[in-house]
């Protein structure tokens, strides 16, 4: 049996999603800034696919900036927010220790031009609260940006509430919400939500597209500079087809949420139930406020990717944490930052699921991971050790 269980690093693309692409590939393929006819039929596919993903997260279709994905859309948002804040001669800024590297190292950059960076604690509980950006907020904060949902542990971040406390404080508040999106209810004017990220692989859209949300009237610096689109924010020509793929994506995703959201938490709760079972073993993430379909655990006494190796020879295709930090020798930042120590987060799996997985896959990883666990303590000397009281078992 082959289970495909990493759907948080990506997820297969939808029949939808590919049916709505064809007729820009091969009937509608002119270019949306041309005033021909052949360019202003695309330009009404473009424009038809902004206004159904507007709806989708409850904003206004010139609020939809089309990007590459979410790593473009985060580095578009922070950037601008704080081109905004160094103008007001505020240059301090709100985020969380656990945030995707697309958002990290953006904050890095400018903590190196002269801002300065508060990063909340999550390790209570996996999770911040806002009660926490509240208190961290000061006279000079420029922007408050914090993920919608973490994307290696699960964890759901109380959006609303930091978005309430955000507009009553006037700062800017942004969401990378690319986990959440097709998968949590999003509305971002009743959310108060300034700037949000999102990309369409996460939710059975094709790769290479995502959108920005930008509250109207809120000022964007540009990272790509050339053509008129994206009314002058975003220059290139569109994507025509990944665009009209998202959009039907989103859509589908948006309209099955309850029904997929309540089969893939049934399954995602029997996995942790189960795996919960094997000795010195922890779950990652706030227990309650997780997203639907993510699984993550620690093992003690193990290596993280020869787990993954053997897993996928037993046909069960997972990750030890981000894709987009899978070449990294080192542990996870995410599970360091919930205070994880290195030899355990070194153990790690994160098994995520879509509505298409079965409760006989979900059976047969419960088979298989207890298996490959007590195959690698077999062979390992820090096991050994720990078995034979060397060393102190932390798990």
């Amino acid at each position: 049996m082959q289970v495909y269980a990493d759907n948080a690093a990506t997820t297969k693309l939808s029949a939808t999603a590919l049916k709505a692409m064809m007729p820009a590939f091969e009937t509608y393929y002119g270019n949306p800034s041309s005033l021909h006819s052949a360019g202003q039929e695309a330009k009404e596919l473009l424009e038809d696919a902004r206004d159904r993903i507007a709806k989708c997260i409850g904003c206004e279709p010139r609020e939809v900036y089309f990007t590459s994905g979410g790593s473009e859309a985060d580095n578009m948002a922070i950037l601008s927010a704080a081109a905004v804040g160094a103008r007001k001669g505020k240059k301090h800024i709100i985020s969380t220790a656990f945030e995707h590297h697309a958002v990290l190292h953006v904050l890095q950059k400018l903590e190196k031009e002269g801002y300065e960076v508060t990063y909340l604690d999550v390790r209570e509980g996996h999770n911040i609260t806002a009660e926490a950006v509240k208190n961290a907020l000061r006279e000079d904060t420029c922007l408050v940006t914090v993920m919608y949902a973490n994307n290696e542990i699960g964890s759901v971040l109380p959006i609303a509430e930091i978005g309430a406390i955000c507009k009553e404080a006037g700062v800017p508040f942004h969401t990378d919400a690319v986990q959440a999106a097709g998968h949590l209810h999003i509305n971002v004017k009743a959310e108060n939500i300034d700037l949000l990220s999102l990309s369409a692989h996460k939710f059975h859209g094709p790769k290479g597209i995502g959108v920005l949300y930008c509250r109207r009237g809120f000022p964007l610096t540009n990272l790509i500079n050339g053509g008129a689109q994206e009314r002058g924010k975003r220059a290139g020509t569109e994507n025509l087809p990944a665009i009209c793929g998202m959009a039907a994506a989103l859509e589908e995703a948006t309209a099955k949420l309850d029904t997929n959201a309540a089969k893939v938490a049934a399954l995602r709760d029997k996995l942790i139930a189960g795996l919960s079972q094997i000795p010195h073993s922890a779950l990652n993430g706030d227990p309650d406020n997780r997203l639907p379909g993510n699984v993550s655990f620690c093992f003690e006494g193990i290596e993280g990717e020869s787990l993954l190796l053997l897993l996928d020879m037993k046909g069960v295709q997972a990750s030890s944490g981000s894709a987009c930090t899978s070449g990294s020798l080192d542990p996870s930042h995410v599970l360091l930052a919930i205070g994880r120590v290195h030899d355990v987060a070194h153990g790690s799996l994160r098994l995520s699921l879509s509505h298409e997985n079965t409760e006989a896959e979900i059976d047969h990883i419960l088979t298989v991971v207890p298996e490959v666990v007590s195959y690698l303590r077999g062979i390992s000397p820090v096991w050994r050790d720990l078995q034979t009281g060397k060393r102190n078992y932390i798990l």
